[in-house]
């Protein structure tokens, strides 16, 4: 069954990805709503293109998300956020939202970061604290949030392999901020780069006494996001309320 979406901050880089992406794959685009309320299509607003469309795609920012969540309960349509810079409210507002709609609440949609968090997951409950974890990642020089929603999906599926008490346990941002000072055992430390047109890097770094283990994934075009968008958003269409994950669109769950 084809489905029709529709995209919020169309007019993004990643919206235009996804549009490009569905007439590819051949996934109906019912019109999109740009961060500034603009609509695209045959539509006046985000209520009248939520009942066009099967499934909504948010990739706008984090000021828009409860105005997009209370106009997807409204509709009784399931909603795909990819939006990053996410804070703790905002993921408190999803889970309200969800136990009236789908949603499907993702740092990152490709299919190959996804299998990354599975292997990393894996390692920290193999090695424990005892291996430091480095976590280093980068992105254009356009990118607002730091670190990246995909360097915190991988701190986070570290933490839940060595079985802390929270997905954010020990995780340290800034060493420059606390001045000199030794590395704290079992901390998951990050650093992130911005610059030119990258897509997106990330290196997950276990490093033990003499020995060092590397993961990493590197992003050549915002169009595996896209495709993993439409992917995610296929799978979610005609799903009953509930917070979802990547994880779950792809079977690895």
């Amino acid at each position: 069954m084809t489905i029709s979406i529709g995209i919020l901050g169309a007019a993004g880089r990643m919206g235009r990805a996804i549009v490009n992406a569905a007439a590819e794959s051949g996934v109906a685009v019912a019109g999109g709503i740009g961060r500034d309320g603009a609509v695209t299509g045959p539509f006046a607003d985000l209520a009248s293109l939520a009942t066009a469309a099967d499934v909504l795609i948010d990739f706008s920012s984090p000021a828009a998300l409860d105005a997009n969540l209370a106009g997807a309960v409204a509709a009784g349509i399931p909603l795909l956020i990819g939006t990053t810079g996410l804070q703790p409210q905002h993921h408190a507002a999803i889970d309200r939202a969800a136990g009236s709609i789908a949603i499907l609440q993702t740092a990152n949609t490709s299919l190959g970061v996804n299998v990354l968090r599975g292997l990393v997951e894996q390692a920290a409950r193999i090695l424990g604290t005892d291996w430091d974890i480095e976590i280093v990642e980068m992105h254009h020089r356009h990118k607002l949030d730091s670190p990246s929603g995909t360097a915190l999906l991988l701190g986070a599926s570290a933490n839940l392999g060595r079985g802390a008490s929270s997905t954010t346990d020990r995780n340290r941002f800034d060493r420059m901020q606390e001045g000199a000072h030794e590395r704290e055992e079992g901390g998951i430390y990050y650093a992130s780069l911005r610059g030119g047109s990258v897509a997106g890097d990330h290196q997950v770094i276990f490093a033990g006494e003499g020995e060092r283990i590397e993961l990493g994934h590197r992003a050549e075009s915002r169009a595996i996001f896209a495709k993993g968008a439409l992917r995610g958003a296929t799978w979610l269409a005609g799903k009953p309320a509930g917070r979802y994950s990547m994880a779950d669109a792809l079977g690895f769950s």
